[in-house]
Parts: structure tokens; sequence; C-alpha cells
């Protein structure tokens, strides 16, 4: 078996690129990791809520293919997915948006199929 890790910064508050399928692959982890400085006082500095897309080859980002909405992620946090597996073919790509910017970084981890 041959896996793959590819990770992503989250730098806007757009629909970003964060992994695109070339050949067919199988997500097999996705991690979500806050940088961001935790507050002791105000659990709610640095968090940020994200939502991913997994859109086909062509397609753009939308609510019919949305798979997480607005999850929130605190500062110093990391969010794993990695029960259930996903099959992307060629181009199929895995695309996030966050509420605040320069805070979160996705590492996928994927294996050809």
């Amino acid at each position: 078996f041959i896996m793959a890790i590819s990770s992503a910064r989250l730098t806007t508050t757009g629909d970003e690129l964060v992994y695109e399928s070339s050949g067919n692959n199988a997500i097999v982890t996705m991690m979500i990791c806050n940088t961001g400085t935790p507050d002791n006082t105000d659990e709610t500095v640095n968090t940020s809520n994200i939502t991913i897309n997994l859109v086909p080859d062509g397609g753009v980002s939308t609510i019919t293919n949305t798979v997480v909405s607005n999850l929130v992620v605190p500062a110093g946090e990391t969010v794993i997915f990695s029960d259930e597996k996903i099959v992307l073919e060629d181009g199929d790509s895995i695309r996030a948006t966050a509420s605040q910017s320069n805070l979160i970084s996705i590492t996928v981890s994927t294996l050809p199929v």
C-alpha cells in the first residue's frame, strides 16, 4: 500500500482547494487543526467554523455537495475524520471555507484504488 499525505492552509475566508484527486483515490483520514492560540478567559478567541465540500470534477462547491457544515473548531483543537472512506475520481476535489483566515490547516491522507 502506498499512502499519500496532502496538506493545505486556509488563508482566506473564501472557498479554497484542499485536495484534488489525480487518478482514483480513497480518502482514508482528514485532520482539521486550528493552529490559533487558545485564550483561557474567552474560548471564542481564534475559534473558526469550517464547511467542507466534496466536489466532482469540473464542479463547484454548493450546498448539495457539502459534507461538513459550519463545524466549530476551537483554537488549539484538532478534529479527525477517519471512520468513513470516500473514493474520489480523477479531478474530484475537497474544498473548504473557514470563518477565520490563517487558522485552519487540513491534512488529507489518501490511498490509490
